[in-house]
């Protein structure tokens, strides 16, 4: 495994989960990262992305305002705090590296995928 995610549970509506993911056996530091979410029955769809220096960041319109992706690159962790939840971001959550160092927000873009952690918010 190359990228392990965690943080996610069980929110409430309103409420806040921080996700990290930290690589293993390699270094993404000169990669773009990003966060994508595939909710039951539907196709998996991009959440956030950051540029390998953290200076260039995107977001999907359904989590702008509430969600920020950061990286620490000595610690060879991605984060994504997640703040005014709402039910629609019940999903699993991947953390994903890119081949190139920008952030890159298609999904082709990405050749390296986390195993996914579940967010689920009550409502």
């Amino acid at each position: 495994v190359q990228l392990q995610a965690s943080g996610g549970g069980l929110g409430q509506t309103g409420g806040s989960l921080r996700l990290s993911c930290v690589a293993s056996r390699r270094t993404f530091s000169n990669n773009g990262m990003g966060w994508f979410r595939q909710a039951p029955g539907k196709e998996r769809q991009f959440v956030s992305a950051i540029s390998w220096r953290g200076t260039t960041t995107y977001y999907a319109e359904s989590v702008k305002g509430r969600f920020t992706i950061s990286r620490d690159n000595a610690k060879n962790a991605l984060y994504l705090q997640m703040n005014s939840l709402k039910p629609d971001d019940t999903a699993v959550y991947y953390c994903a590296a890119a081949r190139g160092s920008t952030a890159a927000t298609i999904i082709s873009e990405y050749n390296y995928w986390g195993q996914g952690t579940q967010v689920t918010v009550s409502s």
